[in-house]
């Protein structure tokens, strides 16, 4: 054991350095937290829906609610229940035995309700497409507000598009 302990002592640190926060998101915390308590209440909530990836994606959701990237900071929080949410954030193509799962899950969402689809497979179908066992894209099932492309998509840019979405409805609902 003492030797580990020096091992450790004497190589240090071998990891990446973390990455910078993205100062565009920081811009505007105040007026995106009063936005989320005028349209959604005290605090926003995601319904996550795995539509048939590879879960590449949800490795990523995950540190999105790690404390790096804070995301209940901002008042979002996931929920168990569409019932309970105010945005689906969906990934991967959406499988044939999904399809009506997807489409239950979202009529399930009281409005205002806004959709993210999020990763290429969510976008475009990915390397899946459109076959027997799969229908494609997330907006050929549902309607998509936001698109997140990456295979995943990094965590800033998972929030920045659920932040996108929020603003994307203040500017909607001020029309």
């Amino acid at each position: 054991m003492y030797q580990i302990i020096k091992q450790i002592f004497k190589t240090g640190i071998k990891t990446e350095a973390p990455p910078q926060p993205d100062e565009s998101l920081r811009i505007g915390e105040q007026r995106l937290q009063e936005n989320i308590l005028k349209y959604f209440g005290k605090a926003m909530a995601i319904r996550h829906v795995d539509a048939g990836s590879c879960n590449g994606c949800e490795l990523e959701i995950h540190c999105v609610n790690n404390p790096y990237y804070n995301i209940e900071g901002l008042g979002i929080h996931f929920v168990a229940s569409p019932r309970h949410a105010d945005m689906l954030l969906v990934t991967g193509p959406v499988a044939r035995h999904m399809e009506v799962a997807l489409k239950r899950t979202y009529d399930a969402t009281p409005e205002p309700k806004l959709v993210v689809a999020l990763g290429d497979c969510a976008c475009d179908g990915g390397i899946f497409g459109e076959s027997y066992a799969s229908c494609g894209k997330i907006s050929n099932v549902i309607p998509v507000d936001v698109a997140v492309p990456g295979c995943p998509p990094t965590p800033t840019a998972i929030l920045q598009a659920i932040l996108t979405a929020v603003t994307s409805q203040d500017t909607t609902a001020s029309k």
